[in-house]
């Protein structure tokens, strides 16, 4: 099996840690993959318009909520 440089990363990374943080980093993983129900992840450091507009949106969203909850 042919490790991506991320991978490569992310598993040196895992191996420094000590045995307790490591599994809670291995247990936090497992959430995020249950959360994403299978579907698949795309990976990217760059925003397109339409995910600025999503992420303004829901922090507007919020935004709202907060204030409704602080009255």
């Amino acid at each position: 099996m042919v490790l991506s440089l991320q991978e490569e990363s992310l598993i040196k990374v895992v191996r420094d840690l000590p045995p307790e943080e490591a599994q809670k980093v291995l247990t936090w993983a497992n959430q995020l993959a249950d959360l994403a129900q299978g579907r698949n992840v795309e990976w990217s450091d760059a925003w397109t318009d339409e995910d600025l507009a999503d992420a303004t949106a829901a922090s507007l969203r919020r935004f709202k909520e907060q204030e409704q909850e602080n009255r």
